[in-house]
């Protein structure tokens, strides 16, 4: 009996179990899909906008994307062969070597690839810089030759200038230059220069060869991990004191030694110049007879360090000069003349430069700032036959806001000027061997004009410089400290009129700030302080959007203040039209 009743039990629990699952499965729905059962269902309504915040996508997890490729196996990779270096590479993808083209391809001759060994690269570049220049400018009239009687009548003169220079730059370095600068590099740039001169009567052509770069840099040490280094460089080679080059922005003979710390947070310079004297007419170097004239200079970058976004610079130069004696020479391309000011003589003198640079922004204003302290002695003054003290102080400012395409911007600059040339003490800023990009560069005229002031021999300032530094019409280099000084307010505009075309319109007004020194020379009284107002239009094309091809016009005129006429008359307006056509290959 209890046998035959187990069976029962048994098939009673089996057959109560099926029905359970099969009501079970019946009143389920099974996912068409295996993901719909841990995915979400998407969201298809947009999240609701507020005005000033920006609406938040819901993060999706990485498991709901079916069409995901899976996570690859090691066994996936077992035949993984040596490809070859990621200068190499690229020819797999259909980047042939090409030699003679350089925009197409892989061309060896601008380190895309190495050239031979493993890194070594070497990059070639020739420039054509072609300026038409016709300009309005006083030119003087020698009355009496005599020394400190020198005094001259001034006239407008109209002038025709053609300048062309062919450079060819040739730089072989070594390093896959990624992280860390070249292990080895040189560097040799020659320029051949022609130009010339129309002023209606007479043409003066010259045409000359110079070396603008020739050096060669060793990079020393890893500083850091982070790939900090030091680097030495000896040779002609380009330097620049601060960041528009209100001291000095030339190329000089000379060693530096630089290198960045702390993850380039800081950066250093260590550096000895010799000074080259310049040609007059096209600015290059003349490497013969080198004036005893060296400048030694130290500064630090400061990345960061007020504001995030804004670095600082402190530098301090030792400007030293051992030329007493020398005689000035006025002009080499027109003869040779001697300067007659004073005893046609140079000056010895040290004079210490302390300065603070800084440029970068605050949220979307852009600040760069400028101040320098000159300190030191010269063996004998302009005027006097002692010793002079130096005093002179420096100081600019430019701000300006990004508005898209549109960028005004305030410029303010200061050079103190020489109260008294009698005293013992010379208080008129001039700078080493300067070319400021500020307030409109060389684009306005009185920063590019050079304007005379005693005969053919001295001028009241060179060519692009805001200093009324009275040094000689040739730019021997030596610094003067007996000068009227300058004072200047500008307001300018950048418009981006396309991508390639950049408009900039600039209007300053200057003003010496003292005429003492001005009016002993001339022998006048009361000459006033106001320059003028320097008004420049320039427009910048580049039809690739690149640096290949890069076309430049320009106007600029200098409405005279009564300073400036009672020094040159009451007559016409100076002004000066140039265009400048430059080619990269």
């Amino acid at each position: 009996m209890f046998p035959l009743q187990n069976n029962l039990l048994i098939r009673f629990f089996f057959f109560c179990s099926l029905g359970i699952i099969f009501n079970t499965g019946a009143d389920s729905k099974q996912p068409e899909n295996l993901l719909e059962s841990i995915c979400p269902k998407p969201e298809f309504s947009e999240p609701r906008r507020r005005p000033g915040t920006i609406p938040r996508m819901q993060y999706q997890d990485p498991t709901c994307r079916p069409n995901r490729l899976s996570t690859p196996r090691a066994e996936d990779f077992i035949d993984l062969t040596p490809v070859p270096d990621r200068w190499r590479i690229v020819e797999s993808l259909g980047y042939p070597v090409n030699w003679l083209d350089p925009y197409n391809g892989s061309n060896p001759l601008k380190g895309d690839r190495p050239v031979f060994g493993d890194d070594w690269f070497i990059s070639l570049n020739a420039v054509s810089s072609s300026r038409l220049e016709v300009r309005d400018i006083p030119t003087t009239r020698v009355i009496n030759n005599d020394l400190m009687d020198n005094k001259s009548s001034f006239r407008p003169e109209n002038q025709f200038l053609f300048n062309q220079n062919f450079s060819f730059d040739t730089v072989i370095y070594k390093g896959d230059t990624v992280f860390r600068p070249p292990e080895y590099k040189f560097r040799f740039t020659p320029v051949i220069n022609y130009n010339q001169i129309n002023n209606g009567s007479i043409i003066h052509e010259e045409s000359s060869f110079a070396v603008q770069s020739l050096y060669a840099e060793k990079y020393l040490r890893d500083a850091s991990a982070n790939y900090d280094f030091d680097s030495i460089r000896v040779g002609i080679q380009p330097f620049t004191s601060d960041f528009r080059g209100f001291l000095l922005l030339d190329q000089q003979l000379g060693v530096r030694l630089f290198g960045t710390r702390a993850n380039n947070i800081f950066q250093y310079n260590f550096a000895w110049l010799r000074r080259f004297r310049k040609n007059s007419q096209n600015q290059n170097d003349l490497t013969r007879d080198l004036p005893e004239n060296d400048v030694y200079l130290a500064n630090l970058y400061w990345q960061d360090l007020f504001k995030l976004g804004f670095m600082s610079q402190f530098i301090v130069a030792y400007n030293r000069s051992r030329e007493k004696g020398t005689g000035i020479i006025a002009d080499d391309s027109f003869g040779g003349q001697l300067a007659t000011f004073k005893e046609n003589a140079q000056h010895d003198y040290d004079v210490v430069y302390f300065g603070y640079n800084g440029d970068g922004r605050f949220g979307r204003i852009n600040l760069t700032t400028s101040i320098y302290y000159a300190v030191g002695k010269e063996s004998k003054g302009i005027f006097v036959d002692r010793n002079t003290d130096v005093r002179a102080l420096f100081g600019a400012g430019e701000i300006s806001i990004d508005f898209d395409w549109f960028k005004p911007r305030l410029s303010a600059l200061y050079a103190s000027g020489d109260d008294d040339p009698f005293d013992h003490t010379a208080q008129g800023f001039d700078g080493i061997s300067e070319n400021p990009i500020f307030a409109g560069t060389n684009f306005g005229f009185f920063n590019r004009q050079g304007l005379p002031l005693l005969g053919n021999t001295i001028n009241l300032k060179r060519n692009n410089t805001f200093f009324n530094s009275m040094r000689s019409q040739a730019d021997p280099g030596q610094s003067n400290f007996t000068n009227p000084g300058i004072n200047m307010i500008g307001l300018g505009v950048d418009i981006n009129v396309l991508p390639e075309l950049r408009i900039s319109l600039e209007a300053n007004q200057t003003w010496f700030d003292k005429t003492a020194v001005i009016e002993a020379v001339l022998g006048k009284q009361n000459i006033a302080r106001n320059i003028g107002q320097d008004i420049s239009l320039t427009a910048i094309y580049r039809p690739f959007v690149t640096q290949n091809l890069i076309l430049s016009l320009s106007a600029a005129a200098l409405i005279p203040g009564k300073g400036y006429q009672d020094i040159y008359g009451d007559g016409q307006i100076p002004f000066s039209i140039f265009s400048n056509i430059i080619l990269s290959y």
